[in-house]
């Protein structure tokens, strides 16, 4: 099993959760299928967008019933275990920051894996790790994430460049994609400790 596919595993999982415990901290009576819409969603979105785009069919989830049946297990072990996650403090962000970190990478390897150029790869990386995420604010009426201050898809970017320099440095591949999800945890966490943004789009005008 490839390090690639472990990493897809587990952001599939993470964000599968993220986005049903979204839906539960919106409405306490959502019920399961709600929940569970949320969460597929969530966890599918990105990359699904992202082999749109690249004209790579069958979508990934399509193809590999294993994340179905991931995306599956995790609703009811997030719902089994809601009143337990819930309490731990910061959690959806946790899982929100894994989530991106490591979306990023697979996709900028999917779309390397695919022929594009480097610049394309590391935006398919980003549309990968974000667009999961601003569906499911879409769908649980908040404003998405991408649209707020705080450093998100820039982080995404940040980390799939790092990534990107880092092949071409010849680093081994799977010291490379721990390495380089690690670094856009780290962005990201810094940002959010520290209150980091990028400048408003109106204070660049005269």
């Amino acid at each position: 099993m490839s390090i690639q596919y472990i990493l897809e595993i587990l952001g599939t999982v993470v964000f599968a959760m993220s986005g049903a415990l979204a839906v539960s901290e919106k409405d306490s009576e959502q019920d399961w299928f709600g929940a569970g819409f949320t969460g597929f969603v969530t966890a599918i979105g990105g990359g699904s967008l992202r082999d749109i785009m690249l004209g790579s069919y069958p979508l990934v989830w399509v193809q590999d019933i294993t994340l179905l049946y991931t995306i599956i297990a995790t609703i009811v072990c997030t719902g089994l275990l809601y009143k337990w996650l819930i309490r731990l403090r910061r959690t959806f962000l946790l899982f929100d920051t894994l989530g991106i970190s490591l979306f990023t990478i697979v996709g900028t390897e999917k779309a390397l894996s695919l022929g594009v150029s480097p610049e394309i790869a590391a935006i398919m990386g980003m549309f990968s790790a974000v667009m999961g995420g601003v569906i499911r604010d879409i769908l649980t009426n908040e404003v998405p994430v991408l649209f707020r201050k705080e450093v998100y898809a820039s982080a995404c970017l940040l980390g799939a460049t790092f990534y990107l320099g880092m092949v071409q440095l010849q680093v081994e591949r799977n010291t490379n994609f721990i390495v380089s999800v690690l670094f856009i945890i780290l962005i990201r966490l810094v940002a959010l400790k520290y209150n980091l943004s990028l400048p408003k789009f109106n204070r660049l005008r005269h």
